[in-house]
């Protein structure tokens, strides 16, 4: 398990997270949205809406953004595209949405950075 400090400091980057898309005009409409056991897909930390558009956001916090946005591997892509594949057949009122997978990069002193597209399904 993650150490208390770098637990806390991940929710305050998934806190910042969130309000920054806020600010850009987007609907908070889950946050870390868990498929459960046995689905092989993995936890989405926020997912978004603005028009007819639905963002799966993946945040990473490190010391600085390159680390932050190496931290995504391919491997966790997958499963965060299997944790959206089972978010829309939950929730088909999202049916006839775009979907787009993005990262928000967080770094201490306060740095966020918002990669639109950052893999694809």
């Amino acid at each position: 398990m993650k150490n208390k400090n770098s637990y806390t400091a991940g929710k305050t980057a998934e806190f910042l997270a969130r309000n920054y898309l806020r600010l850009k005009g987007f609907r908070i409409v889950a946050g870390n949205y868990v498929t459960g056991r046995g689905t092989n897909a993995g936890e989405v930390d926020i997912v978004a809406a603005q028009a007819n558009l639905l963002v799966f956001v993946e945040v990473k916090k490190r010391s600085d953004l390159n680390k932050a946005a190496y931290a995504v591997s391919p491997r966790q892509q997958q499963r965060i595209i299997r944790g959206a594949e089972a978010f829309l057949q939950k929730n088909p009122q999202y049916a006839g949405y775009d979907c787009r997978f993005d990262a928000i990069l967080v770094a201490f002193p306060l740095r966020i950075k918002h990669i639109e597209n950052a893999w694809l399904s």
